[in-house]
């Protein structure tokens, strides 16, 4: 049932300062879906800020030409006038850092637009859709309701989310109405070719070097039905590596044959592992995310863990066997 976006539209009209967000380790979809939104509230003449509780990864650089996007610090008083908040891209509070905190206690309407099937209570209006191929639609939507022409930054913008979060248009999610939106954002002035050049075409020499510490380390499992592999608090340093950079590394470990699902262990350095799962299969990896504290969609996930990588590796791969076999 396609989403009634009337609420939005009464938010936006009844108030002028909006703060955007969107999680940590912003990816596409994440950060195309903010600027997007934030540009046409701009248009209208409202203000909007936007702010994320980690820095803003090299690879996105080009959607922030006017170095709009702000990095969050606690305690956050810069953005304590902000009458709505609107979260983008996740609706759970480990998702958004440090910003979760001074989110709680801020003392204004909240707003989360999101296509994952996990979801926390943020105390806010939600506008889910969990069949939704990107938050990049649902922004898409939201805008329509407004009744504001599409800026062609806005496009691009949008572009981006949906590129990104379909694979390139690649994965599954990807559908004739896929395509059908992404032409309207070609009209509207996208161009993929600027942004595939962005976005594939200008990797950084520690992003490559931290692929191939990844690569090496690539564990195929379980009789070729797991792989796994891992990044090390060490190998930011070895590579001059961020942590931003390991950003679609997981999809090495589904490029095996006969494998059914893929691991990423990333330890973080400010203590514990990060875990991004990957199926192709059966296997509803949301929901193995979500016995380790995370979530996110049925064949892409992620979930951290305040233990050991040595640890984290046995217990998540326990849980990912036992899965695997009952899936069949």
């Amino acid at each position: 049932m396609p989403l009634d976006w009337a609420p939005f539209v009464e938010i936006i009209r009844r108030h002028q300062r909006f703060l955007l967000t969107t999680h940590i380790r912003p990816d596409g979809d994440g950060l195309g879906s903010m600027q997007a939104l934030a540009g046409v509230l701009g248009s209208l003449g409202k203000e909007a800020q936007r702010v994320i509780a980690s820095p803003l990864p090299e690879r996105y650089i080009s959607l922030d030409p006017e170095k709009r996007i702000e990095t969050f610090a606690p305690p956050g008083e810069r953005w304590g006038t902000a009458e709505v908040v609107i979260v983008l891209d996740t609706g759970t509070w480990n998702q958004l850092g440090s910003f979760g905190p001074f989110l709680r206690s801020l003392p204004a309407a909240k707003v989360v637009i999101d296509h994952h099937q996990t979801q926390d209570d943020l105390g806010a209006l939600r506008f889910v859709d969990v069949t939704a191929e990107a938050t990049g639609r649902l922004v898409f939507e939201a805008i329509t309701a407004l009744g504001v022409p599409l800026p062609v930054a806005a496009a691009n913008d949008l572009f981006v989310a949906v590129a990104m979060d379909t694979g390139w248009f690649r994965h599954s999610n990807a559908t004739a109405a896929t395509f059908d939106l992404e032409a309207e954002l070609v009209r509207a002035g996208a161009r993929p070719d600027r942004i595939y050049e962005q976005l594939f075409e200008r990797s950084t020499l520690p992003r490559l070097k931290l692929t191939g510490r990844v690569l090496d380390r690539l564990e195929v499992t379980h009789g070729g039905r797991v792989a796994y592999t891992e990044v090390r608090l060490a190998d930011y340093q070895a590579t001059s590596a961020m942590p931003q950079d390991t950003e679609e590394l997981v999809n090495y470990t589904l490029s095996l044959a006969g494998v059914k699902v893929g691991l990423l262990f990333m330890e973080q350095p400010r203590g514990g592992v990060k875990v991004s799962f990957r199926s192709r299969s059966r296997v509803d990896v949301a929901r193995l995310a979500e016995r380790f504290g995370g979530g996110g969609h049925r064949l892409a996930s992620g979930a951290s863990l305040e233990t050991t990588l040595e640890d984290a590796r046995q217990r998540v791969l326990e849980a990912v066997y036992a899965a695997v076999d009952a899936a069949g």
